[in-house]
C-alpha cells in the first residue's frame, strides 16, 4: 500500500512558496508516496503536483468543485467532490501525514482539521500563529524551513508511527 502525503497551501503563492512546493512535491515522488492536494491548477496545488508530476510520481487531487474545470493538468486522479471548502477534511483524513505552505483561512483549517485527529502537520515556510503552540509542544506540529527537512520529519513522523 503506498503512503499518501498531504501538501496543503494557498491557491497564491510567492515565487519562494512555489518552488518550495514544487521541491516538495518532487522529493514525495522521489520517496515512492503519492502526492494529495486541493487539486487546483493555482498556487501550492498546481506547484507541488507539478513537481511530483515531473519527477514521476502519483498525483491525486481533491477538487471542491464537481467537475474538473479547475483541476491542475497535473494531476493524475482528479477527484470532483463538489464539497466547496468541505474537501479539507477529504484532504487531511486521507493524507498519513500534512504537510503546509502559505496560505489563508483554507490552510489554517486544513492544519487544524489535520491536528483535531492526531495527525502529524509539518509546516514548510508557514508561521501558523499561537494558537497552535500546544500541538508544536507535544511534538504533533513540527516546522522546516526547507523541502528537505520537511522530507525528513515527514520520514520521522511515519517511522514512529510504524509505517
Amino acid at each position: 500500500m503506498r503512503t499518501v502525503i498531504g501538501v496543503m497551501g494557498g491557491a497564491e503563492a510567492t515565487p519562494k512558496v512555489t518552488e518550495a512546493a514544487r521541491r516538495m512535491g518532487a522529493l514525495i515522488a522521489g520517496h515512492g508516496w503519492v502526492l494529495l492536494n486541493g487539486g487546483r491548477a493555482a498556487g501550492v496545488m498546481e506547484a507541488s503536483a507539478r513537481g511530483a508530476h515531473e519527477a514521476g510520481g502519483l498525483v491525486v487531487g481533491v477538487l471542491g468543485e464537481d467537475d474538473l474545470a479547475h483541476a491542475s493538468r497535473y494531476v493524475d486522479i482528479p477527484l470532483p467532490t463538489g464539497l466547496g471548502d468541505g474537501r479539507n477534511f477529504v484532504n487531511v483524513t486521507a493524507s498519513r501525514v500534512v504537510i503546509a505552505l502559505p496560505g489563508g483561512a483554507g490552510t489554517l483549517s486544513e492544519v487544524a482539521l489535520a491536528l483535531k485527529q492526531g495527525k502529524t502537520v509539518v509546516t514548510l515556510l508557514f508561521e501558523v500563529g499561537p494558537a497552535f503552540d500546544a500541538y508544536a509542544s507535544s511534538g504533533q506540529l513540527l516546522r522546516a524551513d526547507s523541502p528537505e527537512a520537511a522530507v525528513a520529519l515527514v520520514e520521522r513522523a511515519l517511522r514512529d508511527a510504524g509505517a
